[in-house]
């Protein structure tokens, strides 16, 4: 049920014809209430798309009543005429469910530099105002996708106010957690290129939102690497109705909001451009956690690596390469690898024999140990294959 399993929410998605395809491509998320409380996170690309502008002036206020997105052209810098499509989305919008512009925020996702057809989006917005359904969160996950080839939602809940979350397919007699993201390339920190909106039924205040998100993100969609490359219109919403009536645990509702957020972001690699490799890289040992995480992105981010890992070849040589780039605390002659729980690499020299590693599945750890100190991260990221270079040669095409 996607993000309508949280009480006081409802959505929809329809084909407004912004794609040729004439595939679902524009969908709503209304927050019902009584409660109206919203926190958000954004791209950090100091390119930012005429959405993603808008949509942070409105979250100033830590209140939103709904969420319109479109797929299938980005508004990314298209000018002044952009910033004019933004506001006039957010307006069509609060007009057709009768609430204040300044209460709608705006994404977009699609080809850069593309101005949107904006007859067509509106009279979409108009049509998906009048679907929208407490059933209609699905249609809002497909309606969002660009080249994703699945559709991505999560739930979690708890059961009352002491008690922690757990998992679940719909609404329970406590709060709930639910989400839709879409994103299949240009993952990369700084999120990537993603849209997710996430809604609860918890009664949270604006504050408790920004806080569980900005947790939530740092350690999920923030260590996301599948390319290394930033896009202009990452954008995470959250928002809560108060519908359930529970306030609950701070750090519970947190750890649900984790979760769904993790189950998220795992998606987003899973159906990552052109992969046949979901790879997760863990660091440990490190003497800080950003030296972990900084450690994890170099090797996430190592073209060779990914290429010998696509080949089921598992070159440790290239691990080290990737980690002696950082300034991270180490010493080479004590670093340990394992790839598929094979020790490969022991204090910087071989290890195990490389042909006791099993990389024929899709799933394939990474662990590296710095041996410098208690602090740990992980990235996940995917392999370097042909077909993700098919797909990105000819996508603008």
């Amino acid at each position: 049920m996607s993000v309508t399993a949280a009480r006081g929410f409802t959505a929809s998605g329809v084909s407004a014809g912004i794609k040729d395809s004439g595939a679902p491509d524009l969908a709503l998320v209304v927050n019902r209430g009584p409660s109206y409380a919203a926190a958000a996170v954004f791209t950090s690309n100091r390119v930012q798309a005429a959405p993603v502008r808008w949509s942070r002036r409105v979250i100033g206020d830590g209140a939103l009543a709904a969420v319109v997105l479109n797929s299938g052209g980005a508004n990314a810098c298209t000018g002044p005429a952009g910033e004019d499509d933004a506001r006039a989305m957010a307006e069509r919008t609060a007009r057709a469910l009768r609430v204040e512009a300044e209460q709608v925020a705006v994404c977009s996702t699609g080809l850069i530099g593309v101005p949107l057809p904006m007859d067509r989006v509106t009279a979409g917005i108009d049509a998906a105002a009048a679907e929208l359904s407490e059933d209609g969160g699905e249609a809002a996950a497909i309606a969002i996708k660009t080249t994703d080839s699945v559709h991505k939602t999560a739930v979690a809940s708890g059961s009352g106010p002491d008690s922690g979350p757990r998992s679940g397919s719909g609404p329970g007699p406590g709060w709930t957690v639910g989400g839709m993201a879409k994103g299949a390339g240009m993952l990369a920190p700084g999120l990537a290129t993603m849209l997710v909106v996430l809604t609860t039924d918890a009664d949270v205040s604006a504050p408790t939102l920004d806080s569980a998100l900005r947790q939530a993100v740092r350690t999920t969609f923030d260590r996301v690497d599948s390319d290394g490359c930033m896009s202009t219109n990452d954008t995470v919403l959250l928002l809560a109705s108060g519908a359930s009536g529970v306030r609950p645990d701070p750090a519970e509702f947190a750890e649900a909001v984790h979760g769904v957020c993790l189950d998220l972001a795992l998606r987003l690699v899973a159906d990552a451009e052109g992969a046949s490799k979901e790879i997760e890289v863990r660091v440990v040992g490190a003497a800080s956690e950003q030296d972990a995480v900084t450690v994890g992105r170099s090797i996430a981010r190592n073209n060779l690596l990914k290429c010998a890992l696509h080949g089921e070849d598992p070159n440790w040589g290239r691990v080290l390469s990737a980690i002696g780039t950082t300034s991270a605390v180490f010493d080479p002659d004590r670093l340990d690898v394992s790839i598929n729980g094979v020790r490969v690499c022991r204090d910087g020299a071989a290890g195990e024999p490389r042909d006791k590693v099993d990389l024929s599945g899709r799933a394939v750890t990474v662990t590296v140990d710095l041996r410098s100190g208690d602090a740990s991260a992980t990235i996940w990221t995917n392999d370097l294959t042909a077909a993700y270079v098919h797909e990105n040669s000819a996508y603008s095409s």
